[in-house]
């Protein structure tokens, strides 16, 4: 392998790329508006849920039960109703996600007993919202009825339990807040990686099909492997910057923490590259169409990257055979790496496996990549 005649081939590919405006837009503006789009708009936090109010009462007690509600910030009441038919209404008209039934003789009942029974119903067309809602309702009149509880005790003189009493603290650790921006942004870097490097690579050889130049290079002596390193070579370096700039703007415009090496995070960053990119080059070789390249690309990186790697959907949750699957999903080890090296700050040598996984995959794809160009036209 001769690196005069590489670097011919990287120049030209440069030169390629600065010339045709469709590829900057995908290298230089994509990562941006990717990161925006999917930094804002991808969570997995429930907050302001609408929430509709039949106060039958209508009284301090009552009033200060819906303020625990909205304290928080869980939930917005939306909407104060006067009755049941109209509760009803509501919700079938999608005004409110919830509805918080207080009845008509609440403050007797808590202060005669020291329990009353309160009504919350959630419209279940949203499984994921409801199932969230729910648990910030239950963890609101828990405490709401703890408050009523000690009060009661201390108005009527009983003693506060002494045995018996188990008090849980949990802790979180590494992501403290259990903010989901911190759990999902970094997988976004991981989406765009794959989704620029693999469309920008799959129109490299494909793009030397149909612009009718492939004679003058099969003619040339630049050798498979000088052919396949020149035109990854730019792309490489693109997709690092691009990298640089998802994760610098992970860690100062998402402020999602980084704990860990930054070494660790260029070497496992650029063998997720070097996979995406010979991936994108080996559909360019086999595939002499742009656009059938492009999309095949499209396929076979975004999509596994998106559903199958943990980067929104937990893949201990997936059934048996989809876990399975998972494992030659390369994006999965990435993410994993990503996560573990931003949140628990995580060395290297303790993401053994998931770096070992992508060295393999690394040179599985690169192998496959190389052995598919071919000097001749058929």
């Amino acid at each position: 392998m001769k690196l005069r005649r590489l670097s011919a081939i990287a120049y030209k590919e440069t030169l390629q790329v600065w010339r045709d405006p469709r590829s900057l837009a995908v290298a230089l503006l994509m990562p941006a508006m990717q990161m925006v789009l999917l930094g804002y708009g991808v969570s997995l936090d429930i907050r302001h849920v609408p929430l509709c109010v039949y106060d039958q009462e209508q009284s301090q007690i009552s009033r200060a039960l819906v303020a625990d509600f909205t304290d928080g910030g869980w939930f917005d009441v939306v909407s104060r109703l006067p009755d049941e038919p109209a509760l009803r209404a509501a919700m079938d008209r999608g005004t409110c996600a919830g509805a918080l039934t207080i009845p008509v003789d609440f403050t007797r009942v808590l202060t005669s007993t020291g329990a009353a029974n309160v009504q919350i119903v959630f419209d279940g067309t949203d499984a994921n919202t409801t199932n969230i809602a729910t648990g910030y309702a239950q963890a609101i009149i828990a405490q709401a009825s703890a408050d009523f509880q000690s009060r009661w005790g201390q108005a009527h003189a009983l003693p506060a339990p002494t045995r018996g009493v188990v008090d849980l603290e949990p802790r979180v650790w590494f992501n403290e807040g259990l903010d989901s921006r911190n759990f999902i942004v970094p997988g976004v870097v991981a989406v765009i990686l794959a989704l620029v490097g693999s469309q920008l690579t799959s129109l490299t050889v494909a793009r030397e099909w149909e612009r009718g130049t492939m004679e003058q290079l099969i003619s040339t002596p630049v050798t498979a492997l000088e052919m396949m390193f020149g035109k990854l070579a730019p792309y490489f370096l693109i997709g690092m910057l691009d990298a640089a700039f998802c994760l610098a703007a992970t860690v100062f415009w998402f402020h999602v923490p980084f704990r860990g090496n930054l070494l660790a995070l260029t070497v496992t960053t650029g063998l997720f590259a070097l996979v995406v990119l010979g991936i994108g080059y080996l559909l360019s070789v086999r595939i002499h169409n742009q656009v059938g390249a492009s999309q095949v690309a499209l396929l076979v990186t975004l999509l596994p990257t998106t559903m199958l790697s943990g980067y929104t959907f937990p893949l201990d949750q997936m059934p048996l055979a989809v876990q399975a699957i998972s494992l030659i999903v390369f994006a999965r080890y990435y993410v994993t790496i990503l996560r573990a090296v931003f949140l628990k700050g995580s060395p290297l040598a303790w993401l053994a496996a998931p770096v070992f996984a992508l060295v393999v995959t690394a040179c599985i794809i690169i192998w496959l990549a190389a052995r598919a160009f071919r000097k001749r036209l058929d």
